[in-house]
Parts: C-alpha cells; structure tokens; sequence
C-alpha cells in the first residue's frame, strides 16, 4: 500500500535504494531563503534531491497574487519528471520545520493527481536523532515522465473566495500564528489582519513537542471541535502564502477528514489590494481550543 500522508524514519530506512521511491528535501527559510538548500548541500538523507520553495514550488510573484503563487503546470510537470517522479514511484518529502514547508510539495503532487506522496513524521531532526545515514552535495535522479490529472476541486481561487465570504457553506481556516491573524503584528506582509469570517487553527497545534504531527485520533477531535457541524469539505485553507495553510490540510487528511481545498494566493495575495474587506481580533466565530 502505498504511503499518502505521513510516513516514519523506520518505515523509510528500507527503501532508501529502491528506484521506485524518491526522497524530497524541503527545508527552508522564510527569512534566508538561501539557508535551506545550504543544509542540505552539507547532510541530507541519502539520494534526495533538493526542491527550493521558490525556486521549484512557486512562480515568480507579482506583487498582486501572492508570494508564493503556483507554478504553471507545465512547469510542476517538468519539475516532477527532472526529479525522477513517474506513475509508480512512492515520494517522500521532508524538511526540519515540522513538515510545514514538505507540506506543501505533498500538496502540489496530490493536485497534480500523484497521490503516493507523503511526509516524513519529525522530518530530518528525527532521522538524525534515530542515527541514521546522511550524506552531502549534490544529488540527481534519472528523470521520468511524470503524468498529471489535475484535481481542479483541490485548489480555490481569490475571485472565489470574494463570493464565499460570509457564506453559511465555507469555513475559511487560517494557519498562522494567533497574534498574526488577530492583526496584533505582521512580519512580512504590509497588512494585518485575516479575511473575514475565518477561524484560526495555527498549523503548530498539529504537532507534539518533538515536531510530530498528534496521533490522529486527536486532530480528529481537535479539527472537529473547529468544524463543529461544518462538513471538512466545506474547508478552505490559507495562511500567508499558500505554505502552511496546507500543513492544516494534511493534518485533516491524517485525521481521516477528507476533502478540504486550498485558497494558495492565501493573505499575501488578498492583502494586495487595500479595498478587500479585512477582519481584525479574533472575531465572534473563532473557535479557541
């Protein structure tokens, strides 16, 4: 069976050779965003290939759709296929943020229709601290021919979003940090604050101390308390930029709840232009857990 959301060091480990599985090294940084690819350049688990946040998992941003927007499919296409990704082949990314930034890359690989891809539980912490091999530079694969089957109903976009607000049958979900969406402090965007009517699930909260994601019987609990009556595929999540917002995502699927999309222009991009609604606080239908 194959592996569609998380997968462990231990169950990795015997398949580090196998041709049919390809590693993924997502580590970055928002703040450096050299940083990220220079870890890796100096350990990473063996045979992975780097894929840069900005450089291989988003296009260049515009200024008005985002900071991180999607690729064009051509280009995730070509990606997909330089680092080795055909039909059969099981994908496991990584990262040492908890699996917020390989979130994204399982994201990207189940919209474009390859649903064997999942994350590493701990990411590359929890593979060193289990001693297991690493090694250094520059890694490549033979390439294949990656197909795609574009889930359309995975992803919402920004005119969709304004015709959903205040809508009984969205619940809009953002994942950043309280003080974020409450409008307290904005560090990298020029506008605080959250799109209005959502509820706020920081991404964080799906981790225990160790940067592994809960057991999912409890996110279950935990994204239902937030849910309440709302189905999960009444959710669209977002955050800053279309990263984190799809760590929620995969927490929901782990927890068996299945069907929530992804607004990825997320608020950098609804923040773009000053004459969209903004909501500050924590509004009257924010759920505290």
């Amino acid at each position: 069976m194959p592996y569609t959301t998380l997968i462990s060091p231990d169950e990795l480990l015997p398949y580090l050779k196998d041709p049919q599985w390809v590693v993924v090294d997502c580590r970055f940084d928002l703040f450096d965003p050299a940083k990220g690819e220079q870890d890796y350049l100096k350990a990473h688990i063996p045979r992975a290939v780097y894929a840069h946040l900005e450089r291989d998992l988003s296009a260049v941003p515009t200024g008005t759709n985002g900071r991180h927007p999607l690729p064009t499919i051509e280009d995730l296409i070509s990606t997909f296929s330089k680092w080795g990704i055909g039909e059969t082949v099981q994908v496991v990314a990584y990262d040492d943020r908890g699996g917020s930034f390989a979130a994204r890359l399982w994201w990207c690989l189940r919209y474009m229709g390859h649903k064997s891809v999942a994350v590493l539980n701990g990411g590359f912490p929890s593979w060193e601290r289990a001693g297991f091999p690493t090694t250094s530079g520059v890694e490549n694969r033979p390439p294949r021919s990656f197909k795609s089957l574009i889930q359309v109903d995975m992803l919402v976009h920004l005119d969709q979003i304004h015709s959903m607000i205040g809508s009984p049958d969205v619940l809009l979900l953002d994942a950043r940090a309280p003080e974020r969406y409450r409008g307290e402090e904005e560090p990298i965007d020029p506008i605080a604050g959250h799109i209005p009517g959502a509820l706020n699930r920081f991404w964080q909260l799906n981790l225990d101390k160790d940067d592994r994601f809960l057991p999912p019987t409890i996110l279950h609990k935990e994204f239902e308390r937030i849910l309440g009556t709302a189905s999960p595929q009444s959710v669209i999540g977002y955050c800053g930029s279309g990263v984190t917002s799809c760590h929620n995502l995969l927490a929901m699927t782990y927890a068996g709840l299945h069907g929530a999309r992804l607004y990825l222009g997320s608020w950098s991009e609804w923040c773009a232009d000053q004459a969209r609604p903004i909501e500050t606080g924590t509004g009257s239908q924010t759920v505290k857990l």
